[in-house]
């Protein structure tokens, strides 16, 4: 003879399965992307990171404050309107890969993009192809 118990945990299981299988894909809609504007972490940077074909790219919309005043001392002219993020690639761990412009050095960097969460994403520079990296994390910008 059935209990109770027994009834209801096999009336509610395929209710429960079938709400949670329908939930999944608006889950897989909601993954951030690191497609918008950022703002980097001394908030005088804003830049505007765009797919270029199969990879991603970032440049430059908005600046003001230190950031002028270095890039200006640094020589490296207009900086509004410069690519910062270059030939970004994707990689199998979900991140991005490829070099970023530091303008106030006059060089690029190999660079890691990472997304730690839809409003926050960590930029690596780093020399020799990795081993050494300085990070910020920029916020996403309405």
């Amino acid at each position: 003879m059935k209990t109770l118990e027994s009834v209801l945990r096999a009336a509610l299981l395929p209710l429960l399965v079938g709400t949670l299988t329908a939930a999944a894909p608006a889950m897989t809609s909601r993954t951030a992307t690191p497609f918008g504007h950022w703002l980097n972490p001394h908030g005088d940077v804003e830049v505007a990171v765009t797919p270029c074909g199969a990879m991603l790219c970032g440049t430059v919309v908005w600046v003001g404050g230190k950031a002028l005043a270095d890039a200006a001392e640094a020589g490296a002219g207009q900086l509004l309107g410069t690519q910062l993020l270059r030939d970004y690639r994707r990689q199998n761990d979900g991140g991005w890969q490829g070099e970023v412009f530091v303008p106030d050095m006059g060089e690029s960097f190999f660079s890691r993009i990472h997304q730690l969460d839809t409003g926050h994403l960590k930029i690596s520079g780093c020399v020799l192809h990795g081993l050494i990296c300085k990070s910020q994390t920029w916020t996403r910008q309405p």
